[in-house]
């Protein structure tokens, strides 16, 4: 047990373990730290004696170095210690000069301090870092730095590339002189970048072969290029020349490997490869193929998906509005109710002898009638038989009942939005939407914004309105807001005066509201309210909505087959009617206009 009073320990860095830079610590090269104490330090911060948390006793020992950390009582000392106890911080790095550097080994050097960062470069350690190299360090690239006491010595790290970076600099005023070792190194970098800078020819590729190797191309040169005859008529089968000498006239080596990487690097641009060799001088046949179209060889693309993928606005709202909805087995049904608002309607108190009033009071009710919805597709018989990846025709009467039920969710909430005149309109006394309905049925409630030069005043205001008007709401139940995706993220956005979100999630907001959930429809941007301003909200429980068909009203699915064309017609239709049943069971919430 060591004699040392410390509130955590662990390795400082891990001996022959490659770290992320690229850098290794030999075994041994900090021993002369053994048993010092050097300060502790968060994230390598000099600048400032308040980032000091604690100091650090080393040990070195087989596989690298130990330390031993005790926190100060600092403010920074305490969060530093509560950070590492909670296991929020686990890594330690150290900043190390005096070094002294073989290739990519570092030999000796004296460590300085040991800092808690977030994370480390050394793999091999539970605390991390082999000198000033941890990988949160703001340093382009994860470069990392080593210092020594004459100035900047050695730079290590990663490049923007990701590639290591092994620069050897010296500070200007130091005036020691280079070592051997150094001198080495510098000779031995030069190399590496000569030979990386040397470009290979094709004779030297050639050399490389084995001799078995080396037969081989010369038969498959033998059997491209047009064979000889010799005086006596007959063909020679030897090769005349080594296609490597340098006066060749053999085409197939005619131009530089730059020269053709140029050529194909334009290939894009020209449309073409043939094109591209055209431009630039070169003569197709002397880079044909030996096999002709060879292109039909490649795979064929792969599909992705069976089937084709719909591009469509979302609907995760239409299933909510369908599932939502009263259905009753009939489509012509009428609405009656008793108006008791009225003051004659009220209960009367009575003194003797004074004639008693009956009560009065009026009744109202409204009728609504079906229409029919429908869509209609057709198919190529031919097309049908031909196309055996996928069942088409299954695919197409899915994709028609998606866009009738978006249809009718959206003539139950909005109207179909088309133009009155327009032929394919859905007609609103037969499915009347909740946004416009007779003032008996739908609440319209205006939200004043004079004044407000803020996005999030007017949201603010938004919201209290609907909770002012709330008490006029008479539905069943707890109903659901319908609203755009523009305007969900304003509210969820507006925040307190020290900038705290006023509403941690979407039911937060809900329930600020009163409302059950909130859903968002894309069709609702842009659309006008019964009273001309823009629409912002519809609030309704969709079970005051009722919707009718009769038995041969409801969703069907017919195909038949055009004799006269070879094609195959599809159409789903519904006949049925809709409407708000329960008076004062929706509000319609718009900006004034």
């Amino acid at each position: 047990m060591v004699n040392f009073d410390y509130d955590c320990s662990g390795w400082a860095t891990k001996a022959n373990v490659r770290c992320y830079d690229g850098l290794v610590i030999a075994q041994d090269a900090f021993k002369e730290c053994s048993g010092k104490v050097v300060p502790m330090v968060y994230n390598h911060d000099h600048a400032n004696v308040d980032n000091v948390i604690g100091h650090c006793l080393l040990e070195n020992r087989p596989g690298g170095v130990y330390c031993y950390a005790k926190f100060n009582d600092t403010d920074t000392g305490k969060t530093a210690r509560q950070c590492v106890e909670s296991g929020d911080l686990s890594a330690f790095s150290i900043f190390a000069n005096g070094l002294k550097k073989v290739g990519s080994t570092v030999k000796h050097g004296f460590i300085r301090e040991v800092s808690l960062v977030l994370a480390g470069c050394n793999p091999g350690a539970l605390i991390d870092e082999v000198v000033k190299h941890s990988a949160d360090e703001d340093y382009e690239g994860g470069e990392a730095f080593i210092y020594n006491e004459d100035g900047l010595s050695l730079t290590h790290g990663m490049d923007p590339e990701g590639n290591p970076l092994e620069d050897l600099t010296h500070s200007a005023d130091s005036g020691d002189a280079v070592t051997d070792d150094k001198v080495t190194q510098e000779e031995a970098k030069m190399a590496d970048e000569k030979n990386m800078n040397k470009e290979e020819t094709v004779e030297d590729v050639f050399n490389t072969l084995t001799e078995k190797q080396k037969n081989v191309v010369y038969a498959i040169i033998g059997s491209v290029m047009p064979s000889e005859k010799d005086d006596d008529g007959e063909e020679d089968d030897t090769v005349k020349q080594n296609v490597f000498d340098k006066d060749t006239n053999a085409t197939v080596l005619k131009h530089s490997i730059d020269e053709i990487n140029n050529v194909v690097k334009t290939a894009k641009s020209h449309g073409t490869m043939k094109a591209a060799f055209e431009d630039a001088g070169i003569d197709s046949d002397e880079l044909a193929h030996s096999i002709d179209n060879i292109d039909w060889l490649f795979p064929e693309d792969h599909l992705l998906d069976t089937t084709p993928r719909i591009i469509d606005k979302p609907d995760d709202w239409v299933s909510v509005v369908m599932g939502a909805v009263h259905h009753i087995p009939f489509s012509r049904f009428k609405s009656m109710f008793a108006d008791l608002t009225e003051e004659d309607a009220r209960a009367k108190g009575y003194f003797k002898g004074n004639f008693k009033k009956e009560e009065v009071f009026g009744l109202l009710r409204r009728s609504t009638s079906p229409t029919t919805v429908y869509k209609k597709q057709k198919l190529d018989r031919d097309d049908v038989i031909d196309i055996t990846s996928f069942d088409v025709v299954a695919w197409l009467k899915q994709e028609m009942r998606l866009k009738l039920n978006r249809e009718l969710a959206l003539a139950y909430l909005l109207g179909d939005g088309r133009l009155a005149a327009s032929e394919d309109k859905i007609d609103e006394n037969c499915i009347r939407p909740v946004f416009n309905d007779s003032d008996l049925f739908t609440i319209k409630v205006q939200c004043k914004t004079t004044g407000l030069t803020t996005v999030e005043d007017k949201y603010k205001a938004l919201i209290k309105q609907i909770l002012r008007s709330r008490k006029e709401y008479r539905g069943s139940g707890t109903p659901t807001l319908f609203t755009t995706e523009d305007a969900l993220t304003e509210m969820l956005l507006l925040e307190d005066g020290i900038g705290h979100p006023l509403y941690a999630d979407e039911a937060a907001l809900a329930r600020k509201l009163r409302v059950k959930n909130i859903v968002t429809i894309p069709e609702m941007e842009g659309r006008k309210g019964a009273k001309g301003g823009d629409l912002v909200c519809l609030i309704v429980n969709l079970a005051d909505y009722t919707v009718g068909a009769d038995k041969g009203g409801a969703v069907s699915m017919f195909d038949d087959f055009d004799i006269d064309f070879n094609a195959q017609k599809y159409l789903i239709e519904t006949r049925c009617s809709g409407a708000l049943t329960t008076p004062f069971s929706a509000m319609a919430v718009e900006w004034a206009a």
